[in-house]
C-alpha cells in the first residue's frame, strides 16, 4: 500500500520560506496527480498545489506567485516551495495522491504542521 510521508514544516516569521516534502513509498508520484493541502481549526481543507503526470501545476489563487510545487522523480518525492509566507497561510499541510482524470484523492499523508508568526 502506497504511503505519503510529508516533513518540513516548522516556525516561520511572516515574509519567511519553508519547502514542504512528500516522499512515496513508490513510484506514485509519476502516475497520480499529486496535491497540496491545508487545514485550519473552524475551516475546510483547501486545495493549495498541484501537479499531474504530464509536468502540469494548477495552484489556489490565494499562493499563485508565492508557492511552487516541484517533482523530483528520481527521490519519488514532490515538493512545495512557500515564499512570502503570511499568517493566514498557517495550517496542517498534507499531501496526497489521485488517479488522473478522477476527483477523489485515495491516499493522504500525515500532514505537517506550518505556523507562520505575525
Amino acid at each position: 500500500q502506497v504511503q505519503l510521508v510529508e516533513a518540513g514544516g516548522g516556525l516561520v516569521q511572516a515574509g519567511g520560506s519553508l519547502r514542504l516534502s512528500c516522499a512515496a513509498s513508490q513510484r506514485t508520484i509519476n502516475v497520480n496527480t499529486m496535491g497540496w493541502f491545508r487545514q485550519t481549526p473552524g475551516k475546510e481543507r483547501e486545495f493549495v498545489a498541484g501537479y499531474d503526470p504530464s509536468g502540469a501545476t494548477n495552484y489556489a489563487d490565494a499562493v499563485k506567485g508565492r508557492f511552487t510545487i516541484s517533482r523530483d522523480s528520481a527521490k519519488n518525492t514532490i515538493y512545495l516551495r512557500m515564499n512570502s509566507l503570511q499568517p493566514e497561510d498557517t495550517g496542517v499541510y498534507s499531501c496526497a495522491a489521485r488517479i488522473p482524470g478522477t476527483t477523489q484523492y485515495h491516499t493522504w499523508g500525515q500532514g505537517t504542521q506550518v505556523t507562520v508568526s505575525s
